[in-house]
C-alpha cells in the first residue's frame, strides 16, 4: 500500500514518514505549498501542476494559514484514500471560535467564553466579569495571540489595541492552574500519550514554544474521555487536546490537528510516530479490505460460476507472498485441507488440486 504525508516539511512530519515506512510499501512526503486545487469543472488536486498520484492513505498537516486548502484537499481525496481527519476538522481546530462552539455543542467542559460583535458590548462584559481573564485571537498557534488581563483597566487597554486591528477576539475566564496545562494526544479512540506543561516564571501560557517545560503525565479516565470526545467531535482521529485542570475539573481550551511530536515523544519516552503510523496502516488496510469485499460480493452476484471464468481483480500482497481473492476460493472450491500443485511463469500462475 502507498501512503503520503502532505505537510510543510516539519521535523514531526519526517519522524512520522520514517515510522510509516515500517508499515507501508511506499511513503512519500509532499510539500503542501506545491498543492493546487482546480475548481474549473470538478474538484481536482494538482501537485506541481500535475494530478496528484493515487495513494491508499494520506495524512495532512499544516498551520491555520492553510486551513481552507487542507479542507479542500480532504474533501476531494477522502473519496479514494483513507484520511484520518475530516474536511471540517481543519476549519474548526484552526479557529478558536469554531472550536469553542463545537465543543460546547457536544457538552464538552470548557472555560466560560464570550464573543461579542461590538466594542461597546465588549466593555459591558468587561465591567461585570471576574478577573483575571484571557483575551485571544481566533487564529494562532504556540500561544501566540493570547493575552492576560488582571483588571478592568488592563483589559480596556488591550481592547483599545485590538480595536485598532479590526479583528474578532474571544474573552475567556481565567482558570488558575499555577501556569500548568495538559497536552493529551489522541489516536483513534485512545489516549496514546500525555504531558504536563509548566509555564516559565512570570508567564501564563504553558506552551513549549514560550519556554514551558514538559513532563510525562497519566491523565485519569475522566480526563482521557474528555480528550477523546473532543477529538471525535471535530472528526479528528489524530489530535492533540489541550486541557486545564482547575477546581471545576478538566476543561478543553484548544485542539491541534497538526501537533508537534518531538517534545511529547521525548518527555514520555513513547514512540508516538510508530503508534500513529501503525494506526494509519490498520485503518487503511481495513478500508482496503472492506472495499475489496464489497466489490467481490458485487461480482459474485452477477457472474456465472462456471469453470474457467475470468475475473479481473487486484491481488493482495503480504511481503513477497500473494493472497488470492475470496472469489477465486469460492469458484475453485479449494480448501486449506487440500494439497495443490503450482506452476509459475513470468506472467501467470496455475494452481491445481493435487
Amino acid at each position: 500500500m502507498k501512503a503520503a504525508i502532505i505537510s510543510l516539511g516539519s521535523e514531526s512530519s519526517q519522524m512520522l514518514a520514517d515510522a510509516m515506512k515500517e508499515y507501508f510499501n511506499k511513503v512519500e512526503m509532499l510539500d503542501l505549498r506545491k498543492i493546487e486545487v482546480n475548481l474549473t469543472n470538478e474538484l481536482e488536486i494538482l501537485y506541481e501542476g500535475k494530478p496528484i498520484p493515487k495513494f491508499d492513505c494520506i495524512y495532512l498537516k499544516g498551520s491555520f494559514r492553510y486551513s481552507q486548502l487542507l479542507s479542500a484537499i480532504t474533501s476531494s481525496l477522502s473519496k479514494t484514500s483513507y484520511m484520518p481527519l475530516k474536511a471540517n476538522a481543519f476549519a474548526i481546530a484552526h479557529d478558536k471560535i469554531y472550536t469553542q462552539i463545537d465543543i460546547q455543542r457536544h457538552n464538552i467542559p470548557m472555560p466560560t467564553t464570550y464573543l461579542t460583535a461590538t466594542i461597546a458590548a465588549t466593555r459591558q462584559i468587561l465591567k461585570k466579569i471576574n478577573y483575571p481573564i484571557i483575551m485571544k485571537f481566533p487564529q494562532g498557534t504556540q500561544g501566540k495571540g493570547v493575552m492576560y488581563a488582571d483588571s478592568f483597566a488592563s483589559a480596556s487597554s488591550i481592547l483599545d489595541a485590538l480595536d485598532s486591528l479590526k479583528q474578532p477576539f474571544l474573552i475567556q475566564e481565567y482558570v488558575d492552574t499555577g501556569g500548568v496545562d495538559l497536552r493529551v494526544l489522541v489516536v483513534g479512540h485512545k489516549v496514546v500519550a500525555a504531558m504536563r506543561r509548566k509555564a516559565e516564571s512570570g508567564e501564563e501560557r504553558a506552551n513549549i514554544h514560550t519556554g514551558a517545560v514538559g513532563e510525562a503525565y497519566l491523565p485519569d479516565k475522566h480526563t482521557q474521555k474528555i480528550a477523546i470526545d473532543a477529538a471525535k467531535s471535530i472528526g479528528a482521529e489524530v489530535c492533540a487536546v489541550d486541557i486545564l485542570e482547575g477546581i471545576k475539573g478538566p476543561m478543553v481550551i484548544e485542539l491541534n490537528v497538526s501537533p508537534g511530536l518531538q517534545e511529547i515523544s521525548k518527555v514520555t519516552d513513547i514512540d508516538i510516530p510508530d503508534k500513529i503510523a501503525k494506526y494509519l496502516y490498520e485503518q487503511t488496510k481495513h478500508r482496503f479490505d472492506s472495499a475489496k469485499k464489497k466489490e467481490t460480493k458485487k461480482i459474485m452476484k452477477t457472474i456465472n460460476y462456471s469453470e474457467g471464468h475470468d475475473v479481473i481483480t487486484q491481488l493482495d500482497f503480504r511481503g513477497n507472498r500473494i493472497l488470492l481473492p475470496e472469489l477465486a476460493t469460492k469458484i475453485s472450491k479449494i480448501s486449506d485441507d487440500k494439497e495443490v500443485t503450482l506452476t509459475a511463469w513470468k506472467d501467470k500462475i496455475i494452481i491445481k488440486r493435487f
